[in-house]
């Protein structure tokens, strides 16, 4: 304000005039006497301070005491230690709380206890603890944020593609939809379209409008990002000819069948089964039209017929299996047609091997007869590793016929028929053992009795198993043991006839077997199943395969070893082709077996869904016989 303040008569005391900056310049030049550099803020004037203001002022400053009357430096006066007192100053004796615990401090104490243990009461240090954790939860996100390289493993996003020219808001016209693309477009499905969008033409930027699939693709993008994993493929660098196992060539393994050299004409339906007698000169086929015919192998001539089944009056029964006998020296040719085995000995082969044949056969028409039942067997073995068998009856217990020997009537032993042998259900399965004595048959709806072994010196049937589990299909003898294989849809069984137990389960894997063989030196088999498959199992090794081979394109209908020396086996399927391989089996343990495939076969035509059923090897040379559905049986030759 202008003025200090207001006079005793009401006026104004204005404040003293200011002089120009050269005057307070010249002043301070000039110093009075007494001048401090203050002003005071009242008058307006420069303010004088005493000596005695300044020393006081200094003391201040000075942290001193500002009281001259006091002697900070005076003697002290003992007022209490000056005198030694003899007798206390009061003799009242201690009270007795003094040395009993306080019951009300008891009280207190375990109020706080209590408070501490429920929690109301915290000590400092667990409250210390709770807010240095409350502390690591609240930060600042982005407070001290540090670069940190990306894991090595990181991969990132990949980037969307950049726009083309149809994006653009003003496109070439080559770019533009006409109204048929514009309505094959909406009428096509938004996953098949081959662009998201239409391209359209605007003339100038500023009429662009917004974009109105913006966020669903912004959507479309953050789910791959987050729905779609990244994976690093490391490229490996492997010879492409290195996974190809290294095997030798065909050219080799020679000999094997490469060409059709003779066809076998002349039934009139379908030929199921073939087989070829031990010396390797006539060929047994049977088919469909219910005749067995036999052709002699070098030139293709049929040389005898039989005519079994009345096609006419039993259209069901066919000739499904036939076998020559092993012994070469008996000519006698086992042939299943329905419900019927036929014994055969086909004159074909000159007196003496025609009556050796016929005497082994009649041999057994007066054997341990005498107008009972035959008794039973000496074979008994148990069915299953998973139940005991009941205990085998005794000898003197005549057993329920399972098939019967009937002799032929004087038309069918015109034709060379020895013996007849009627069982329950229809045969599908023939198979011989080595001596020639004994042979196997299958009959998969005879259940419990659906493995019959006969034999021809005592005109004796008898079923092995008391109890057998799921459907037989197929069952052959070990070429050399006194073993039985017997094939279900899904596992093989290897019974041991001497000791009537069974010796190992093998599970192929396969859903239906078809048929199985074995190895001429018994430690190898192969399976063949209707799920197009060929199993190669060693029997030395564990119950599964060691080998898969999935060549055919349909099921699987015969496989067969060659029974010499030649490294041999096929495959026949109903797509009309057969497969050879080579199989070389070594004598060292350690060493696998060898597959090689070396020939398809193909000249058989597929009828019905049916190509070619059966197969047979020379018994000497690297040729192959093979029976179609086409009705004829083809010789393959080197």
């Amino acid at each position: 304000m202008p003025h200090l303040g207001y006079d005793i008569n009401g006026k104004r005391i204005m404040r003293p005039a200011k002089g120009s900056a050269l005057d307070q310049l010249l002043e301070s030049i000039d110093l009075p006497e007494g001048w401090t550099g203050l002003l005071d803020q009242n008058t307006g004037s420069s303010l004088k301070l005493t000596d005695e203001e300044l020393e006081l002022i200094r003391k201040i400053q000075a942290n001193e005491n500002t009281d001259q009357s006091i002697n900070p430096y005076e003697p002290t006066i003992e007022w209490f230690t000056s005198k030694t007192e003899v007798m206390p100053v009061t003799a009242v004796p201690e009270p007795k709380r003094r040395f009993v615990p306080s019951k009300h401090e008891a009280k207190r104490v375990m109020k706080i206890v209590k408070a501490i243990r429920d929690g109301r009461i915290v000590p400092p240090s667990k409250v210390k603890e709770e807010i240095e954790e409350k502390d690591k939860f609240n930060f600042d996100l982005w407070n001290k944020e540090d670069e940190v390289n990306d894991h090595i493993m990181n991969l990132r996003a990949p980037k969307l593609p950049p726009p083309t020219n149809e994006e653009s808001y003003n496109p070439p016209e080559e770019y533009l939809m006409n109204d048929e693309e514009k309505q094959k477009w909406l009428e096509t499905a938004p996953i098949d379209r081959e662009k998201n969008f239409i391209p359209q033409k605007y003339g100038s930027l500023r009429k662009v409008p917004g974009y109105e699939e913006n966020i669903r693709e912004r959507f479309e993008r953050c789910l791959d990002l987050y729905l779609a994993p990244r994976v690093r493929h490391n490229k490996l660098n492997i010879d492409p000819d290195s996974l190809i196992p290294e095997l030798p060539s065909p050219k080799d393994l020679r000999p094997f069948p490469i060409r059709c050299s003779t066809i076998f004409e002349g039934h009139e339906a379908r030929i199921r089964t073939i087989s070829i007698d031990p010396q390797g000169l006539w060929l047994a086929t049977g088919s469909d039209d219910g005749s067995v015919r036999i052709w002699e192998i070098l030139t293709g001539r049929q040389v005898h017929k039989i005519q079994l089944v009345d096609v006419e009056e039993n259209p069901e029964d066919h000739i499904d299996s036939l076998e020559w006998n092993p012994d070469s020296a008996t000519g006698i040719l086992g042939v299943v047609a329905g419900e019927n085995i036929y014994l055969i000995v086909p004159p074909i082969f000159g007196f003496d091997i025609e009556n050796i044949g016929r005497l082994r056969i009649e041999s057994g028409w007066g054997y341990d007869t005498f107008g009972n039942k035959k008794k039973g067997g000496d074979i008994q073995v148990e069915s299953d590793d998973e139940e005991t068998p009941k205990e085998s009856n005794s000898n003197n217990e005549i057993k329920k016929e399972v098939a019967k020997w009937y002799p032929p009537n004087s038309e069918q032993s015109q034709l060379g028929i020895s013996a007849i042998i009627q069982c329950r259900k229809t045969i599908k399965k023939l198979s011989w053992h080595r001596k020639g004595d004994y042979f196997v048959t299958v009959s998969p709806e005879s259940k419990n009795t659906a493995v019959l072994i006969h034999q021809i010196s005592k005109h004796l049937s008898q079923s092995p198993f008391k109890k057998l589990k799921g459907i037989i299909m197929d069952a052959k003898f070990h070429p050399f043991k006194p073993q039985l294989f017997v094939c279900s849809q899904r596992t093989i069984r290897i019974y041991d006839l001497s000791q009537q137990s069974l010796i190992k389960k093998l599970m192929p894997g396969a859903r239906l077997l078809s048929n199985i063989d074995i190895h001429p030196r018994g430690d190898n088999l192969l399976a063949g199943s209707y799920d197009k498959r060929v199993l190669w199992h060693d029997l030395d090794l564990s119950s599964t395969p060691y080998k898969t081979l999935r060549y055919h394109e349909k099921a699987v209908r015969q496989i067969k070893f060659h029974k010499s020396n030649l490294p041999l086996f096929a495959t026949a399927s109903d797509d009309g082709s057969i497969h050879v391989f080579h199989g070389t089996v070594y004598d060292d343990l350690m060493t696998n077996p060898l597959l090689v495939p070396l020939k398809k076969l193909t000249g058989h035509k597929v009828i019905n869904s049916l190509g070619v059923l059966d197969l047979i090897w020379h018994p000497k040379e690297a040729w192959l016989f093979s029976a179609g559905a086409d009705g004829t049986a083809r010789l393959w030759t080197t």
